[in-house]
């Protein structure tokens, strides 16, 4: 979905912004132009962004749960 109509932004884009490293709006404004003209889309800019942080914690959190531990080392008598 358009996020930003004025500069053709969606929130996939945002999302992919925020998976390389952009964290909030003014680094989301400087990469991608978003809420730079009216300003309108800065709401539901900072709402992507949030939900794009949220699911990445969720992952990291997620694949460390998941992970199997070291391997045992077998004993030795």
């Amino acid at each position: 979905m358009f996020v930003c109509i004025c500069n053709s932004v969606t929130d996939t884009e945002i999302r992919d912004a925020v998976m390389e490293g952009a964290r909030d709006l003014d680094a989301i404004s400087e990469q991608l132009d978003v809420g730079t003209c009216c300003g309108k889309c800065k709401s539901c800019a900072k709402r992507v962004i949030r939900e794009a942080r949220a699911e990445m914690a969720y992952n990291a959190i997620s694949s460390a749960i998941h992970m199997p531990g070291p391997a045992a080392e077998p004993a030795t008598a």
